[in-house]
């Protein structure tokens, strides 16, 4: 034993001084450790004066971490020194062992650094599940206590700057995440995304000299007030995401273009005859009981019965019977209150045709657009008349045009990268619609400026892309991009992007995910800059 206790002594205080190794006892499940501390004096926490006078001792049970799969329990024997100072409040003190135990302690410091480190990646149930997985019994309230109570991140003032927002409950509370872009470290969050928030934050490091953020107003504004003497550099990113909305809606207004046209054959073409449509299909259960009871009545009409004896067979009034006897086919009686009514989709009914006719099969897809138009009623009338009246209209001969989203897509690709399947497809488009064509040139303009850094050229392409009347979205992007024309221009030409804040957002979200009913501004603040 006297060989073996300076390898456990340097095994398992190897981050604590002055602590002797008395015993070690083990059972099947735990590791008992007996040890004593040897310092001669300690100092008192309430004055600082050091005191070697004891007044008594008691044993303490720290928990350490696991060995070979079984606990260890530390059973050290620590003093109560009596404080000589006659000033200060405290009579006596327990002494503490560094880097073994701290005040009210029931873990080593390893064991905790540990579990913290296990808090900080994984949060409450999974921390739990991974720690007792190796052998530390804990509950995820304490690991999120125990990220609680770790001290605040030292403060830094970063040269370059990066500003976004993220949802703490989408849609209604948003915070702000700032990085520092050069280290691509977070440095803070701050709980709403307001203007006087982030000029406040910014006022209190005068240090910063760029500050990369997207073009919202509020971050506009903070950035303004709070960092004067600061260059502001908007994200490229957002600037191409913008101009695929834009593109996009572009593509969507003449989307009439994208279905090429048909090739009539050349022999003559026979008359089709128009059909008689019936306001009740086949199978309805209205139509099937009026086509019996009109064959019904007819037949008997034909034996010979009068009209009262045939009322009289058939249960009906006489008024019925001769309305059935006036009509020569039954379709003729598919009246009602009902029918042929004025209702709200009356006027939209051009439109939906039109769209039917272009290829457009989605009942939900033809409710959204023409809400969009002002169509106040709900989807269910939309999905009737398209089963009922719409599909039974023949679908025009020829493949099924691509949707306006595809489109914006191969636009904003590069040609090279494009398959040679799509790059026809795309090359057929732009041949059937001029706009289309100027909407191309402009994107891949915009997307030159974007990988070369040309900043100086965008006033020339803002020019251009106003200047074209049939495509109004590409003019209003081409607007909003001349309100902060020298931030854009600054995020053209110089390196600097906020890639590394959009990838902390998509951190933030997990974490969210992971404390899911418990990602408290605080908690996550802590996580997101501690882990």
């Amino acid at each position: 034993m006297d060989e073996v206790r300076p390898k456990l002594e340097e095994l398992l205080f190897s981050s604590a001084e002055d602590v002797y190794l008395e015993s070690v006892e083990v059972t099947d499940m735990v590791v008992r450790v007996e040890a004593r501390s040897m310092v001669q004096e300690a100092a008192c926490p309430g004055c600082g004066c050091r005191s070697g006078r004891v007044h008594g001792s008691y044993l303490r049970f720290p928990r350490d971490l696991p060995l070979a799969g079984k606990c260890v329990v530390v059973a050290l024997r620590v003093r109560r020194f009596v404080c000589t100072e006659t000033s200060c409040p405290r009579k006596t003190f327990v002494e503490q062992v560094p880097g073994l135990t701290r005040r009210f302690g029931r873990r080593t410091e390893r064991l905790r650094s540990a579990l913290i480190s296990v808090a900080l990646a994984l949060a409450g149930r999974a921390g739990a599940r991974m720690a007792n997985t190796f052998g530390a019994q804990v509950s995820r309230n304490t690991l999120l206590r125990l990220i609680t109570s770790l001290p605040e991140p030292p403060t830094v003032t970063p040269r370059v700057v990066g500003v976004d927002e993220y949802a703490q409950r989408r849609g209604r509370i948003y915070g702000t995440v700032l990085v520092d872009v050069e280290t691509r470290r977070p440095i803070d969050l701050l709980p709403d995304r307001e203007a006087d928030t982030l000029a406040a934050w910014l006022a209190e490091r005068p240090g910063i000299e760029i500050v990369c953020r997207d073009r919202a107003p509020f971050f506009a504004d903070g950035a303004t007030r709070g960092a004067p003497q600061a260059l502001q550099v908007a994200d490229r990113s957002h600037l191409w995401h913008n101009l695929g909305e834009a593109a996009e809606t572009c593509v969507y207004r003449h989307r009439g273009c994208l279905r090429p046209m048909p090739v009539l054959p050349d022999g003559p073409q026979e008359k089709a005859e128009p059909a008689v449509s019936s306001p009740w299909p086949t199978g309805h259960r209205f139509a099937e009981r009026t086509r019996a009871k009109n064959a019904t009545v007819h037949a008997l009409l034909a034996a010979g019965h009068s009209k009262r004896s045939v009322a009289r067979q058939l249960g009906l009034g006489l008024n019925t019977i001769m309305r059935f006897s006036r009509a020569t086919t039954p379709e003729e009686l598919f009246t009602g209150q009902w029918q042929n009514r004025a209702t709200r989709l009356d006027a939209f009914k051009p439109y939906l045709d039109q769209r039917w006719q272009d290829g457009c099969t989605n009942a939900w897809k033809l409710w959204e657009e023409i809400s969009e138009q002002g169509y106040p009623d709900g989807y269910s009338s939309v999905r009737d008349y398209v089963r009922r009246t719409l599909r039974g209209k023949p679908q025009p001969i020829g493949p099924r045009p691509p949707s306006a989203r595809a489109v914006a897509r191969w636009i904003l690709t590069h040609p090279d990268a494009l398959v040679e399947r799509d790059l026809l497809q795309l090359e057929a488009v732009l041949a059937n619609c001029p706009e289309l064509t100027a909407l191309a040139e402009h994107v891949r303009s915009f997307a030159h400026m974007v990988t070369e850094l040309q900043g100086d050229r965008l006033p020339e392409w803002i020019e251009s892309a106003r200047a074209v009347a049939d495509l109004p979205s590409l003019s209003r992007f081409a607007q909003h991009l001349e309100r902060d024309l020298d931030t854009v221009i600054a995020g053209l030409t110089l390196p600097w992007n906020s890639g590394v804040v959009e990838g902390h957002v998509n951190r933030i979200k997990m974490f969210k995910r992971q404390m899911f009913g418990r990602a408290g501004f605080e908690l996550l603040r802590k996580r997101v800059l501690l882990a």
